[in-house]
């Protein structure tokens, strides 16, 4: 039964080192991704991200993101400050507004009377 497990890949359980190896990398991606940003960010805009990032963490990785997608194609010439890190945020925030809509049905008792 195992070897039929094993050769469907069932259970997707992989190598120890293969485990290790994958974590050292996203380790090591994640370690130069915060190298870039502080490169980037001011120190203020790099704690209000971190705040963000606290309540909103997919809001804060899309920031980043951004941030680093124009660094990178040279959009950025300085650091990025405070003040620009929220019109940035303000943008974003534009662009991802949803709509809520908020629905009332009504149920309908068996000791209502609609006569």
């Amino acid at each position: 039964m195992q070897e039929l497990m094993a050769q469907h890949g069932v259970g997707n359980q992989q190598n120890p080192d293969q485990q290790k190896a994958q974590e050292d990398a996203k380790r090591e991606a994640d370690e130069r991704r915060q190298m870039m940003l502080s490169q980037i960010l001011s120190s203020e805009a790099r704690e209000r991200l971190a705040r963000i990032a606290l309540v909103k963490p997919e809001k804060a990785r899309s920031v980043e993101d951004v941030t680093l997608r124009a660094a990178q194609m040279g959009q950025i010439v300085e650091k990025v400050s405070e003040e620009k890190l929220i019109s940035l945020l303000e943008q974003i925030n534009t662009q991802t507004t949803k709509q809520t809509k908020v629905t009332i049905q009504r149920r309908r008792s068996v000791l209502d009377d609609d006569d």
